[in-house]
């Protein structure tokens, strides 16, 4: 299982990527620039709304993937169980009604925040980090009412430890890293990944490597370590593995062959832009964007491998793969 993924432009990749199931991100995006030019990325309501139909849709028609309500759907039909998401909670704006009617239409998880202030939450990548709302708290409960999993990736420390300490199901930090091993705002703290875990919740590893190393050359090894690291801080249960980029890789480092120097161009204005506003984290440059041997549609199997050869049992390389994915949605959607 993938813990955070895109529908590819041909569903058939799905199964070529060897998913039984994934979480998703539908949302449709807006980037819009402030007065210093520093990007923004906005969901509105229209937009994901339509979406999350279109989605639906598509996956309605398919055989390579269908939409999963519960987390018990996994393995129950043909293809991959798909859990859509968004990436924020700004599509439900300030009417908490829109949570319910975006559940009713399949929507079964729910990040606060993509790295900067909502109405519901403070992000990761704000000046000053802020906690969950009074409506991000109202939000919250209405998630756990209805069927949705919380996810506070990309939310700030105080965010993430609130919406622990808050919620009534296990929660998600979907896609992310250690903070004891790259030290920057995006990656989690000891102290979240112990809280998400004893609330009964996981955390995904992803692929974006400027935040898995600040070695000049990412390896695998440095996905692991991330790995090991949850393992040791939290147990077993409490990770698995995240993809965040399109299923077939990030496509400007596809075209580049996977070449770091050139690809990691492209995220070096955004990455000055952050450092420029002040942003721990951003005092280095990154040489990297990609590990290259995941950067590929079939890097499940290549981290699966990667475990047994790091000394892993075969049980845990089965719930680092998706048996967690499986327990923790199957336990809050049911």
């Amino acid at each position: 299982m993938d813990g955070l993924s895109f529908l590819p432009d041909d569903l058939a990749d799905i199964g070529v990527a060897g998913l039984d199931g994934m979480i998703c991100d539908v949302s449709e995006i807006e980037e819009i620039r402030d007065a210093q030019g520093v990007p923004r990325y906005l969901r509105t309501y229209i937009k994901c709304s339509a979406a999350l139909d279109a989605a639906t849709a598509r996956l309605a028609g398919s055989s390579d993937a269908y939409v999963a309500r519960k987390g018990s759907d996994i393995g129950t039909r043909p293809g991959c169980a798909t859990f859509l998401q968004f990436q924020s909670c700004e599509p439900i704006g300030t009417d908490l009604s829109r949570i319910a009617d975006f559940h009713r239409r399949g929507l079964r998880v729910l990040q606060f925040t993509h790295h900067n202030q909502t109405l519901f939450a403070g992000g990761a990548l704000d000046p000053k980090w802020t906690g969950l709302t009074p409506l991000g708290i109202e939000g919250l409960a209405e998630m756990n009412r209805v069927g949705i999993m919380p996810d506070v990736s990309h939310g700030s420390e105080p965010t993430m430890l609130e919406a622990a300490r808050r919620s009534s199901t296990p929660i998600l930090l979907s896609h992310g890293a250690c903070k004891a091993i790259v030290n920057h705002p995006r990656c989690a703290s000891d102290t979240v990944i112990r809280a998400i875990a004893d609330k009964g919740g996981m955390m995904g590893i992803f692929m974006m490597s400027f935040w898995l190393t600040r070695d000049p050359v990412p390896t695998v090894d440095h996905l692991i370590a991330h790995i090991r690291h949850v393992v040791n801080i939290a147990g077993i249960d409490a990770v698995g593995i995240s993809n965040d980029f399109p299923m077939a890789g990030q496509p400007n480092l596809v075209k580049l062959d996977n070449d770091n120097r050139e690809g990691v161009k492209e995220y070096i204005a955004w990455w000055l832009a952050m450092r420029g506003q002040g942003i721990s984290g951003f005092d280095w440059t990154p040489e990297h964007v990609v590990i290259p041997q995941l950067n590929r549609i079939d890097r499940m199997a290549t981290i699966a491998a990667a475990l047994d050869r790091a000394g892993f049992r075969s049980s845990a390389v089965e719930r680092i793969m998706g048996g967690n994915w499986r327990r923790v949605l199957t336990d809050t959607l049911g």
